[in-house]
């Protein structure tokens, strides 16, 4: 049994312009920050694959990372566990990774591993095929790695499609302040390579919507870009986010369309709109955190390029896992 509530963005500040012309319409489920808590999270899990599969009908899924708490082990047995369950969704499954699958893995209680290690990792095991997503029916995108290969070979993870007249872009931005972290040369090297490459990702991703005449722009992403821990004015620049904000900021003037950020990280649902570094809205731009941790659920989110607002949303709670 699955329970809805509904979601839509109604309010005056957070509608955006759509053209009411050639309109699509479809829904797809987003996910992120689960299982968490391993092993017993697995049930819940497999709980909520059974309802998107059977009662959803999503075109695909979605998952912004994390696929293990911050505080279990990195071993490839629990990689693996998440993968065979990511090879029953019915539709296309798409993963971005999370700050929890590499960045953390140094830590004692996740296995003291060396995270660029458990990085390569998982672009070995999730993304064997550049180009290919995962789920049982997976689908063919474009992957930076074979759109930028002089400069961006390695980013098979990041990855863009386009579904009815709406493109879809993930991008390798985690939590952890994007493993901008003081512990060794190498996780520095490491940060500024991946953000170069994001930012190339996303300026190319709204100059191909804007090129395209495309509808909206859904970005997914695991982090909070806005968990600074202190309060600040405006985004520091010691932020490892602050290049991917501002790539949203250009976004929004380039491309002019509807935008919508996607990610997890901090466990709850929200619906709001984007600030800027200036921690101001950003034009034309919303963000969606879905649920996460002990919040076993997801959120289906439906497109109508018909309408004002383009994106609805409705949380699709699993009342068996528990809280929400």
């Amino acid at each position: 049994m699955v329970s809805r509530i509904s979601a839509a963005l109604f309010a005056g500040a957070l509608v955006l312009s759509a053209t009411a012309a050639s309109a699509e319409r479809f829904q797809f489920m987003a996910i992120g920050d689960i299982p968490y808590f391993i092993p017993k999270d697995y049930e819940k899990f497999d709980r909520l694959i059974d309802t998107i599969n059977k009662e959803t009908n999503p075109a695909f899924t979605i998952h912004v990372g994390d696929i293990k708490s911050g505080s279990t082990h990195c071993s490839d047995a629990i990689f693996q566990e998440v993968l065979d369950r990511f090879r029953k969704f019915e539709a296309p499954l798409v993963y971005t990774p999370g700050d929890n699958e590499w960045t953390d893995c140094h830590r004692q209680n996740n296995g003291s591993y060396d995270p660029l290690e458990r990085l390569a990792k998982v672009r070995s095991m999730f993304f064997p095929v550049p180009g290919k997503t995962l789920g049982k029916q997976p689908l063919t995108v474009e992957s930076q790695a074979l759109v930028m290969p002089e400069k961006y070979a390695r980013y098979v993870e990041n990855v863009r499609f386009v579904h009815g007249g709406v493109l879809f872009v993930t991008a390798h931005v985690v939590g952890s302040n994007n493993n901008l972290e003081p512990r060794d040369r190498k996780a520095a090297v490491e940060f500024f390579e991946r953000d170069e490459a994001n930012i190339a990702w996303l300026d190319a991703a709204f100059a191909k919507a804007k090129a395209e005449n495309l509808k909206a722009v859904v970005v997914m992403a695991q982090a909070d870009l806005y968990d600074i821990r202190q309060q600040f004015p405006a985004v520091p620049s010691a932020s490892g986010h602050i290049g991917t904000i501002k790539a949203f900021e250009r976004g929004s003037k380039t491309f002019g369309g509807p935008i919508l950020y996607i990610h997890g990280d901090e466990h709850r649902f929200v619906i709001d709109r984007m600030v800027g570094t200036n921690l101001k809205p950003i034009p034309n731009t919303i963000r969606l955190q879905v649920y996460g941790a002990n919040q076993v659920h997801g959120v289906l989110v439906g497109v109508d390029t018909g309408t004002a607002g383009v994106f609805s949303f409705t949380p699709i709670i699993i009342p068996a896992n528990g809280d929400h």
